[in-house]
């Protein structure tokens, strides 16, 4: 039996790398996989994404930040947060100023 997919919503300032796409669906292989996992696949066609998301260390940036159905991933296990299926992540951009 196949599992429910995982949305990935993206921040107005990462649609306009993919052409105004606004969310990428992600068929779920497992019941959960972890943060990393899901970006790997939702990234996999849109390679410039994971340069602004991830750091070279595939670490989630300093100024982003992964909600997984309204939880911080980042403030917990980052890219080692599971993601169970049927998940909505949010991919937020911080804004700083002075």
């Amino acid at each position: 039996m196949p599992s429910a997919p995982v949305r990935v919503i993206l921040p107005g300032m990462l649609r306009d790398l993919v052409g105004g796409l606004s969310e990428i669906e992600v068929e779920s292989p497992t019941e959960s996989q972890t943060v990393a996992e899901l970006l790997d696949r939702a990234f996999s066609d849109h390679r410039i994404l994971d340069g602004k998301v991830r750091d070279e260390r595939g670490q989630i940036r300093r100024h982003v930040k992964v909600f997984v159905n309204g939880e911080d991933a980042t403030r917990g296990a980052g890219v080692g947060a599971p993601v169970p299926a049927g998940a909505r992540v949010h991919i937020i951009n911080a804004v700083s100023g002075g």
